[in-house]
C-alpha cells in the first residue's frame, strides 16, 4: 500500500507540473506577440485548459483509452468517467495509481496540442472560430491519434516508440498549427516586396519566464510519463530531459550566431524548447550522452527551420511549427537512431499522426473559414485584438495616448 500511495502522489505532483506548463505557454506567447494582442493570447490559453479538461472528460479519455482488442485504429468506451462496478484502486494499472489520477494526468496533456496552435495563429485569428477549432482538436483528433500508441492501437502493435509525446503531443499540435497558419495567411505587413518585415514581440522577459516555467513543468511531463514513482526511471528521465534542454540552448546559440551574427535570445529560448521536445519521445531509453546530441541537434534545427518557414511565407509569431512540429519529428526519429527502436517504424508513426492531424485540421479549419470566417478584418488586426474582441488592454499604454475609453470605439 505504501508503494501504491507513493506512486499515486508522484503522478499527482506530475499532473500539477504539467498544469503549470499552461502558464508557461501563456507567458511565452504573450511575450512573443505585440502588446495590443496580449489579452487575446491570455484569454485563449485560459479557455484552452478549461476546454481541454472538460472535453477530455466528456469524450477524449474514452476515445484515447477505449479498451477492447489491441491493435485497432479507433475505439470508444462511452461518455464521461466510469471506473466500473468492480473498481479497486490498488488493482488499477497493477496498483500504480488510481483511475482518477490517470484521467487528470492525461487531461493535462490533452490541452497542450491546442495551446501549441494558439501561438502560431496569434494576432489575426477570430476568437470564436479558434475556440471551435481547439475544441474539436482536443475532443476528437488528439485522442484518436493518441490511442494509436498509448491506447494500445495499431502503432503500438507495430512497435512505435513515443515515451511522452514528441509526436503524439508536440508534432500533433505542430501539424495542426501549420494547417491553420496556411489557411489564415500571414499577418498584415509581414511579407513585403522589399522582403520580410520583422514584427518583434513586446516582452522578452515574459517570453523567458515562459520558457523557464515550461522547462520546470517538463519534469512532470516526462517524469510523470514513467507512470510510477520508480526511482531509477524517474531520475534518469530528469537527467536526460535537463541535458537535452541545455544542449538545445547551446545548439541554437551557435547556429543563430553563425546565421545572424548576433546573440538572439528568442532563438536560444526556442532552442531550449526544441531540446525538450526532441528528447520527449526517448527520455526513458536514450542515454545521457546521446540526449545531449539529440538536444543539440534540435537546437541547431530551430534557426534554420524558422528562416525556412519565413522564406515560404509561413508566419508563425512564436516559432511553434519549428519547435513542436520539426523538433517533434526529429525527436521521434532519434529514438530509432539512439534508443533502439526501428527507424522505419518511427518514420511511419510520426508521418501517420502528422498526416491525420494535418488533414483533420485543414478540413475543420476550411469549414470554419467558409462559414463564419477565420480571420479578423485588416482594421481590427491593426488596432489589435485586445480592444476589438475584448474591450480591454494588457497595458495602459497599449494604444496611442496612453489610455483608452472602453465606451468609445
Amino acid at each position: 500500500m505504501g508503494l501504491f500511495t507513493a506512486n499515486n502522489v508522484w503522478m499527482l505532483v506530475s499532473t500539477v507540473l504539467v498544469f503549470i506548463m499552461h502558464l508557461g505557454f501563456s507567458t511565452l506567447e504573450a511575450g512573443f506577440v505585440q502588446k495590443k494582442n496580449v489579452v487575446n493570447i491570455l484569454f485563449k490559453n485560459a479557455m484552452i485548459i478549461a476546454i481541454g479538461i472538460l472535453t477530455y472528460y466528456i469524450v477524449g479519455f474514452n476515445l484515447m483509452y477505449p479498451g477492447g482488442d489491441p491493435g485497432g485504429f479507433f475505439g470508444f468506451a462511452g461518455f464521461g468517467l466510469d471506473p466500473g462496478p468492480d473498481y479497486v484502486p490498488i488493482e488499477y494499472v497493477d496498483g500504480a495509481y488510481t483511475y482518477w489520477t490517470d484521467f487528470i494526468f492525461q487531461a493535462m496533456f490533452a490541452a497542450t496540442a491546442a495551446t501549441i496552435v494558439s501561438g502560431a495563429v496569434a494576432e489575426r485569428i477570430k476568437l470564436g472560430p479558434f475556440l471551435i477549432f481547439a475544441t474539436l482538436l482536443v475532443a476528437v483528433c488528439y485522442p484518436i491519434t493518441g490511442m494509436w500508441k498509448w491506447g494500445l492501437g495499431w502503432l503500438d502493435a507495430m512497435g512505435f516508440a513515443d515515451f511522452a509525446g514528441s509526436t503524439l503531443v508536440h508534432a500533433c499540435g505542430g501539424a495542426a498549427a501549420l494547417a491553420m497558419v496556411i489557411l489564415l495567411g500571414p499577418r498584415a505587413g509581414k511579407y513585403t516586396d522589399k522582403g520580410i518585415k520583422p514584427i518583434p514581440g513586446h516582452s522578452m522577459p515574459l517570453a523567458a519566464i515562459g520558457v523557464f516555467l515550461l522547462w520546470f513543468g517538463w519534469f512532470g511531463f516526462n517524469g510523470g510519463s514513467v507512470l510510477s514513482g520508480d526511482p531509477e526511471g524517474v531520475s534518469l528521465v530528469f537527467v536526460t530531459t535537463s541535458l537535452a534542454a541545455s544542449a538545445g540552448a547551446i545548439g541554437a546559440f551557435f547556429a543563430s550566431y553563425f546565421m545572424f551574427k548576433s546573440f538572439d535570445l528568442s532563438m536560444v529560448l526556442n532552442g531550449i524548447l526544441g531540446g525538450l521536445v526532441g528528447i520527449t519521445a526517448g527520455a526513458d531509453v536514450i542515454s545521457p550522452a546521446m540526449s545531449i546530441v539529440v538536444g543539440a541537434i534540435a537546437g541547431v534545427i530551430i534557426p534554420f527551420s524558422v528562416v525556412f518557414f519565413d522564406k515560404i511565407k509561413i508566419d508563425d509569431p512564436v516559432g511553434a511549427t519549428s519547435v513542436h512540429l520539426v523538433c517533434g519529428i526529429w525527436g521521434t526519429l532519434a529514438v530509432g537512431i539512439f534508443g533502439g527502436a526501428n527507424f522505419l517504424t518511427q518514420l511511419i508513426g510520426t508521418l501517420s499522426v502528422i498526416g491525420f492531424t494535418f488533414a483533420f485540421s485543414i478540413a475543420v479549419g476550411y469549414a470554419i473559414k467558409a462559414t463564419i470566417g477565420l480571420r479578423v478584418t485588416e482594421e481590427e488586426e491593426m488596432k489589435g485584438l485586445d480592444i476589438e474582441e475584448h474591450d480591454m488592454m494588457a497595458y495602459a499604454d497599449a494604444v496611442e495616448g496612453g489610455s483608452y475609453n472602453l465606451a468609445v470605439k
